[in-house]
């Protein structure tokens, strides 16, 4: 006989401890675990290790409500938040429900049961065992944790250095006194040039397009004020709104006045690099701010490094490797001893679970995305996924009590299964609003948003915060 249990849920990072919390507050009779296929809990702050890894949202959006984040930076180096996600874990007891080594491969539903199977891996030797659950929580982020992605370069073979992706990053690589070309322009290329600049390495961005980098304090003046007068939980959600409601009206600005938001980047990078040509060249991008996310660079630590000569930046194309580095486009040669291939990241939703129903597979990218969270016409299965213009936590965990209130109504109702029904005429969109190169790579494989109501993938959470917490769960679905 499998085990059994009530909600599975698979991914031990920021989602998956949200859900594992929210599950536990929503009813504690009822059974759950999360099954994590690596040794660590922290999702992908556990995976990335290359140097100066860090958040690219503020931490006191992407911490937990429930237990926000005390720390004074604005942004946060990833091995403090790796202690943030284990420290949240074990005080409320959730650490106990996580089964690291167990890569859930497979999930199947059984329309005579009403159940989930999953095929699980466990272990070191992968052996494969089997557990049913009633509902799935699929809080596996949307990237793909084992291949990165890794053009083919033209002539790398002739290259005498190393090529590194970030994802990939030895921990053992010395850097000190050697000559760094980071390839990319994306929010992995704006942290590496400056940590691996303080390293000591000579450091080289090499960007064919540029991208906007928004310098940012390191601390938030509010942060130590609100701590000294209030109580830490009332002011963990002073600043939280505060910050909610600033990003919130930035993202509106550029949508309604881009013009306007293109003046105010172009401006703070000029004070911050001090070289007006320099902006215009390599800090202009020709889309409009949050086309593409929007990189951040904390105390201007990217612009600092440029402007003191510790690292230089390029906008080119890499036409070939040679023996020695990178030539050009334009016929320049990069020397470089390593070359950190930022290029972005491969994009593979529910972790690469197979899903199907009664041995049918079902193809994500034929699906329907209901709220943002359900999959239409797939009983029983919830996936977390986050903003693309705020803190990912800030929807995951509207995710997570939407679906213990689903689980409630269903419980009280005495339903057994919910699906979400697909009402016909509904048109697809583009589930991501991003033109970035890992968005565009991915169409054909994710899921789609409709064109209204419930099946539109809105990247506001002031709206969806009421939709999430009050909209009736019974709106386009199927219960029985």
């Amino acid at each position: 006989m499998s085990e059994h249990l009530d909600v599975v849920v698979v991914g031990a990072g920021l989602s998956g401890i949200a859900a594992g919390y929210r599950l536990a507050q929503a009813d504690p009779r009822r059974s759950w675990a999360i099954l994590e296929g690596r040794e660590a809990s922290g999702g992908t702050w556990d995976l990335f290790r290359y140097p100066g890894v860090r958040s690219d949202s503020d931490m006191s959006t992407l911490g937990f409500p429930f237990e926000p984040w005390t720390g004074a930076e604005t942004v946060a180096d990833g091995d403090k938040i790796r202690s943030y996600i284990d420290g949240v874990a074990e005080r409320h007891g959730l650490a106990a429900r996580i089964r690291f080594r167990h890569k859930v491969i497979a999930a199947s539903w059984s329309r005579a049961t009403a159940r989930w199977t999953l095929t699980v891996q466990v272990g070191a030797d992968g052996r494969r065992e089997r557990l049913t659950c009633r509902f799935l929580y699929l809080a596996t982020g949307y990237f793909d944790y084992e291949r990165p992605h890794l053009p083919d370069f033209p002539g790398e073979a002739d290259f005498a250095g190393q090529i590194i992706h970030p994802q990939l990053w030895p921990p053992d690589l010395r850097v000190r006194g050697r000559r760094a070309v980071v390839v990319g322009s994306g929010a992995t290329a704006v942290t590496l040039v400056p940590a691996l600049a303080q390293r000591g390495a000579q450091v080289t961005m090499l960007q064919r397009t540029p991208s906007w980098v928004m310098p940012v304090p390191c601390r938030d003046a509010v942060v130590g004020w609100a701590h000294r007068v209030l109580p830490s939980q009332a002011a963990g959600r002073l600043i939280r709104w505060k910050n909610i409601l600033t990003h919130a009206g930035f993202y509106e600005l550029t949508r309604r006045r881009p013009a306007v938001a293109r003046s105010l980047l172009r401006r703070a990078a000029h004070r911050a690099l001090g070289d007006a040509s320099a902006v215009r060249e390599h800090f202009t991008p020709g889309y409009r701010p949050w086309d593409q996310r929007l990189c951040v660079a904390p105390g201007g630590d990217l612009y600092a490094a440029l402007r003191d000569g510790r690292a230089d930046i390029v906008t080119d194309t890499l036409e070939r490797f040679t023996t020695n580095g990178i030539r050009l486009s334009s016929g320049r040669e990069l020397a470089a001893d390593i070359v950190v291939a930022a290029t972005g990241l491969r994009v593979r939703l529910a972790g690469g679970i197979r899903l199907d129903i009664d041995g049918v597979r079902q193809d994500l990218a034929s699906l329907f995305l209901y709220r943002g969270t359900l999959l239409g016409g797939v009983p029983n299965v919830a996936v977390s996924l986050g903003y693309v213009n705020a803190a990912w936590t800030l929807r995951a965990d509207l995710a997570a009590q939407y679906v213990c209130r689903l689980l409630g109504t269903m419980d009280a109702q005495g339903w057994t299964v919910a699906m979400p029904v697909p009402p016909a005429g509904l048109e697809p969109r583009p589930l991501l609003p991003l033109t970035s190169s890992y968005v565009r790579r991915a169409e054909g494989s994710l899921p789609s948003q409709g064109h209204e109501g419930p099946w539109v993938m809105r990247h506001n959470y002031l709206r969806d915060r009421w939709e999430m917490m009050r909209a009736d769960v019974r709106e386009h679905m199927s219960f029985r």
